[in-house]
């Protein structure tokens, strides 16, 4: 005799069909009005480019503490939510293999223009991370740097980004500590004081927790490999790595563990 299911709806596994949404219309919609600016060194992203070279010296380090013999060339590498490509690019003269894609299409038509000045060959895709999960990609890196602060709901982004990655993938995340220092320095004085980000960029309530990005990501089969503080140094106007100090800007880095 078949009986019907009693569960709700609400309750039952997605159907293979289902892929999460993850993309906040109005975060995106505030960020492009700012998409021409953003090779502009002393415009609204500004901070971005000086958070350039440390975020680099520290893909190195996991990368080469956490990956394999491999150094960056010819590395399948994703960078969720490029925007202009600051960080693309520095990939793609290292010769790693470099998909990047962002919602903002303004912001990939920018990115798209500057590289190829630059002589640069980037995968550059106006997407959402959800739209690539159909293509099955086998990603050796993904990279989201300061990203998970801005999309509709952390754990289906970070689900996705699983999707994405080979097993024993490595998976980068930048993001913003929720303290009083964060809102002190990273809303207070970087948007209405400073000025170095546009007002609004923030949202101090969507900012994470180091402990829960980690529960995300190991609810999500990570492995939780690094946790590293990135500080600014006003008289220096540099920012610069700290190991111990995650109390504003931090990143984490993951693997993706190998199926049973």
């Amino acid at each position: 005799m078949n009986r019907k299911s009693n569960i709700p709806n609400a309750l039952k596994p997605p159907t293979a069909q289902t892929v999460a949404q993850t993309i906040d219309s109005q975060e995106i919609q505030h960020f492009s009005q700012f998409s021409k600016e953003w090779w502009d060194i002393h415009g609204p992203y500004a901070p971005l480019h000086k958070m350039t070279r440390p975020r680099m010296e520290y893909l190195a380090q996991a990368w080469q503490k956490f990956g394999d013999e491999r150094n960056f060339s010819g590395l399948k590498i994703l960078d969720v939510g490029c925007g202009g490509g600051l960080v693309s690019e520095s990939l793609a003269r290292l010769k790693a293999d470099v998909t990047a894609i962002d919602a903002d299409s303004n912001a990939i038509a920018v990115a798209k223009d500057h590289a190829k000045s630059q002589y640069l060959e980037i995968d550059y895709r106006a997407v959402a991370l959800e739209d690539l999960i159909e293509e099955k990609p086998q990603f050796d890196l993904i990279l989201a740097l300061e990203i998970v602060e801005h999309v509709s709901n952390p754990g289906d982004f970070i689900g996705l980004c699983s999707s994405c990655l080979a097993p024993g993938g490595l998976l980068v995340l930048s993001t913003l500590n929720r303290t009083w220092k964060s809102f002190a320095l990273g809303i207070v004085a970087a948007e209405r004081v400073l000025s170095w980000a546009p007002a609004g960029t923030h949202d101090w309530k969507k900012f994470l927790k180091p402990s829960e990005l980690a529960h995300i990501l190991m609810n999500k089969d990570f492995e939780l490999l690094d946790a590293s503080g990135l500080t600014y140094h006003p008289l220096e106007g540099a920012f610069k790595l700290a190991q111990n100090d995650l109390d504003v800007n931090y990143f984490l880095t993951s693997r993706k563990k190998f199926p049973l």
